[in-house]
């Protein structure tokens, strides 16, 4: 057995194991990182050491397994770019049209769990520290961009109209990019295969699933989408920008993360 737990990073130690396992999902397995480009072996950027900045890791007894790093408002950052919040986003989208009085939005990014526990409950104590730590820090809405899991603009196109068919775009929030990153002219990882995707040009959807990480914020977590897929040419991967609401997390989900009970951690099978 083994015993799960979430901590908020407070030592050099515990931020190093967010960012080597950040790595090693990002860069590792996924490929999306240049070792290169990352002689250390760690996924860093600016914001990782900011004040305002909360990393949570998930351990499976001392093992780092699962992260995700909440961006909270800047006002520095905010002032130094023109922008509104100051999180990292913000260099991608024009978020003047999101947000208002008595509302505080912090991103969300980064989130990932080692391949070997994304089916086990660590996912859930990942998700449900971070609401935790963002209902203490007076955080009313998330906002981030999801993994699409191709570089397709096509099969990007069409995840988008999946969601809006499914009525996950948001009636409320609306963002666009502010220049849009041109992806490769042949695409290295598609997210359909040809036929699925003649059978959804012609509005057969029929059979396509989402992106897990799109369905774990749209239907876990009650995340709506706000713009068109973005593409990072960091990560060589479309995203798909959203917001969701604390208040609006569904009972089932809140229902799930109690179940972890009250205190700081729990056995789990490893």
């Amino acid at each position: 057995m083994t015993t799960l737990s979430c901590r908020v990073a407070t030592t050099q130690r515990q931020l190093d194991d967010a960012l080597r396992l950040r790595w090693a999902v990002f860069g590792k397995e996924m490929g999306l990182l240049s070792s290169k480009a990352t002689p250390t072996l760690r996924e860093v950027n600016g914001f990782d050491t900011l004040e305002t900045t909360v990393h949570l890791i998930v351990y499976a007894d001392d093992t780092p397994v699962a992260t995700s790093r909440l961006l909270l408002p800047n006002p520095e950052v905010a002032c130094a770019t023109g922008g509104n919040l100051g999180i990292e986003l913000e260099q991608k989208l024009d978020l003047s049209g999101v947000g208002m009085p008595g509302l505080v939005f912090a991103e969300s990014t980064r989130f990932c769990v080692l391949k070997e526990w994304r089916h086990s409950e660590a996912l859930v104590w990942l998700q449900a520290g971070l609401y935790a730590e963002s209902r203490q820090r007076g955080v009313t809405h998330w906002i981030a961009s999801a993994n699409m899991e191709t570089d397709c603009a096509e099969d990007a196109r069409l995840i988008h109209e999946m969601a809006m068919r499914q009525g996950l775009v948001s009636q409320r929030w609306r963002a666009r990019a502010h220049a849009p990153a041109e992806p490769p002219a042949t695409p290295s990882a598609p997210r359909f295969t040809p036929s699925e995707r003649e059978r959804a040009r012609q509005g057969n959807f029929s059979g396509l699933r989402m992106p897990r990480v799109l369905s774990l914020f749209a239907y876990k977590m009650g995340a709506r989408f706000i713009a068109e897929p973005l593409y990072d040419t960091g990560f060589h991967r479309y995203s798909l920008p959203l917001v969701a609401a604390l208040d609006e997390v569904p009972d089932t989900t809140l229902a799930c993360f109690a179940s972890l009970g009250s205190g700081s951690s729990r056995r789990a099978r490893g």
